[in-house]
């Protein structure tokens, strides 16, 4: 029997059993890893049995990383068996993932640390050097399990499979449940590298017993590799984890209240620069800013769907026979508001913000830092309007995420998710609903991707990925539409007609959650803020004793012209306190000795280096007060 087989436009015919391995050889393609069989990732040596198009993947093409690095995920559970004995390794799962590829163990009487990873390192490049062939196998259901009778987690797993047979893939001693993609052998695998080691619950569940995952990545060039290295270094030594403490901005007490970070004074005046740079915004464009309690009764959350589908990540109180919950989101409290009065169709659209405070539990094993918390605050809005004024109120929000973002410096995309099949409303609803978003985004001049089906349940949504100083995407701003809050609460207003009509509820976010935020800020910069955002902008450093009258003095001129300013006369040398400075980061250093008092004018410094002699004092102050009034990126000097 024969196949039509489609390669560069061109259809041959072959033996059903060829493999792309051989269609490569006949056609010249000697640096192919890998294929596309119909559009799906396919092993160089597996035969094809009926007619397809096909394309070969070499190590420049995007596809080449994901045949690398699941080959790297098996060519590490071999090295982890043969360091720690077959018996005593129960393999989990060994995916590929955005930036590398992990894999689950549990270690019989074992473990396996930090420390361990140059060993298994080490074997792992063994294993490459032995350039063992990767075969691909398909087995019945018991077959798999006769070959897995010792490893209770892929007999899990094999039970859930709903084909009759199942693919195994061989490497030498080495054998593995695995759907693939991987690279014909394992000679191929060259510029690898393990990361990191951590704990990770078998299938998520915290009721199921705790593996030891060890993440690592793989690419096919070495440059790759080392570029991406770099990258690490360069993420690392921006960890907010790391900078929040040295730079005195918060603090985190696992033992006492672990996802619920603790601000610092220094801390509290960047969060309050943003909040003052978002209020200002938002009330320049009609919104009314408001308050809502931070427990409220179940009640309400029983009728929002809260207490139904998101209990298990409510906080609750219960006090004199009664149950109250702590809010996980603001939404019904400022639904509250808009039913507190009759609303008449001249009143829309009705914009209500808040910086609002709220409590999500989350499983200890996901937070971070302040990436990922229990206790944060939302800039959150919630807009009511009518059906007609929909595309109007989502193109003002998508100005206003530009106006915020650009502040920072941030790029971003953006995507639009579209009606799932789990929805509430009919259609119709979700289609004027969707166009509405669309024709916004066009009317706004942004590119968008389509997430066909991933909208929430009670409407369509668009998301914004920024993009950092070091080209890291984080999720951040979101604008939902809503059509099931209205109905549960039954919001109208009185039209035209004068009659009631359901009012559109529009969710909003642009820092998102303002911890978050916070924490993204401070991993952009590498902490060092912009002037208007520092904590200490300027820090004058008085030579010695008899300079610090001339210090006090300055330090009055400044602060009276709204800077923020410190006085450092430690009885430490000069270069130690000027490198203090520059460790925290504070953007200027005004140095004050003999002439300087003398002169009435002062020496500066900047934290990156840069060195002014005999600087106007007046021309300083205005400049560096010009600085922050217009909230400037770079400094003056």
């Amino acid at each position: 029997m024969r196949i039509k087989v489609k390669v560069n436009g061109e259809v041959k015919e072959y033996e059903v059993g060829v493999s792309p391995h051989d269609i490569a050889r006949e056609n010249g393609f000697k640096r192919a890893v890998g294929a596309i069989v119909n559009g799906k990732l396919w092993d160089l040596k597996r035969p094809l049995v009926e007619d397809c198009e096909l394309a070969f993947v070499d190590p420049e093409s995007p596809e080449a990383l994901e045949f690398f690095r699941h080959t790297a995920s098996h060519v590490l559970a071999q090295a982890v068996m043969r360091i720690y004995g077959r018996e005593n390794v129960r393999l989990g799962i060994g995916p590929t993932i955005e930036n590398g590829f992990y894999y689950d163990f549990d270690i019989i009487g074992g473990k396996i640390g930090e420390e361990d990873l140059p060993r298994i390192e080490e074997e792992m490049k063994k294993i490459a050097e032995e350039d063992l062939p990767v075969e691909r196998v398909e087995v019945s259901k018991e077959e798999a399990k006769r070959i897995f009778h010792d490893q209770p987690y892929k007999l899990e797993l094999i039970d859930e499979i709903g084909e009759d047979r199942v693919s195994i893939y061989r490497q030498g001693e080495f054998v593995d449940l695995c759907k693939g993609p991987h690279l014909p052998s394992t000679g191929l695998l060259r510029h690898f590298k393990l990361l990191s080691v951590s704990g990770a619950y078998w299938r998520g569940d915290e009721k199921r017993p705790m593996l030891t995952r060890v993440y690592g990545t793989a690419f096919a060039k070495g440059e790759d590799l080392e570029r991406y290295l770099n990258f690490l270094e360069e993420a690392q030594r921006r960890d907010h984890r790391k900078l929040g403490p040295q730079l005195e901005l918060f603090l985190l007490n696992t033992d006492y209240a672990p996802g619920m970070p603790f601000f610092l004074p220094r801390g509290v005046v960047v969060l309050n620069e943003l909040m003052r740079f978002s209020r200002e915004k938002h009330l320049k464009r009609g919104y009314q800013e408001v308050f809502t309690p931070l427990v409220m009764n179940e009640k309400l959350w029983r009728i929002s769907g809260h207490w139904d589908h998101y209990a298990e990540n409510m906080f609750f109180v219960e006090k004199d026979s009664e149950s109250y919950a702590v809010k996980p989101m603001n939404c019904p409290g400022h639904i509250l508001i808009y039913k507190s009065r009759a609303v008449s169709y001249r009143d829309l659209p009705i914009r209500l913000f808040e910086f609002g405070r709220v409590h999500r539990y989350e499983r200890s094993g996901v937070l971070h830092g302040l990436l990922r918390v229990r206790a944060f605050t939302q800039d959150d809005a919630h807009i009511f309007c009518a059906p007609e004024q929909i595309e109007d109120e989502i193109l003002g929000v998508l100005d206003l995420v530009g106006e915020i973002y650009g502040q920072f410096g941030f790029t971003y995309r953006v995507e639009l998710s579209t009606m799932p099949e789990n929805h509430m409303g009919d259609e119709e609803t979700w289609e004027k609903a969707t166009n509405a978003l669309m024709n916004a985004l066009e009317r706004a001049g942004l590119d968008y991707k389509v997430n066909e089906g991933e909208g929430a349940f009670y409407g369509p949504k668009i998301d914004f990925h920024i993009k950092d100083s070091i080209g890291r995407e984080w999720q951040c701003a979101t604008v939902q539409l809503d059509f099931m809050m209205p109905e549960k609460f039954d919001l109208t207003y009185i039209g035209p007609d004068n009659r009631e009509h359901r009012v559109i509820m529009i969710h909003r976010a642009i820092y998102g959650s303002l911890e978050r935020f916070f924490g993204i800020l401070i991993e952009h910069y590498a902490g060092a803020f912009p002037t208007w955002l520092s904590p200490v902008q300027v820090v004058i450093i008085p030579i010695s004793e008899r300079h610090e009258e001339k210090a006090k003095e300055v330090k009055e001129i400044l602060e009276k012209a709204g800077v923020r300013v410190e006085i450092d006369d430690r009885r430490e040398t000069l270069g130690y306190r000027v490198r203090q400075a520059q460790l925290q980061k504070i953007p200027y250093m005004v140095i004050l000795g003999d002439k300087e008092v003398a002169s009435e004018r002062i020496s500066l410094r900047t934290r990156n280096g840069k060195e002014y002699k005999d600087v106007s004092l007046e021309g300083f102050v205005a400049k560096v007060t010009e600085e922050i009034r217009d909230r400037r990126n770079e400094l003056s000097f």
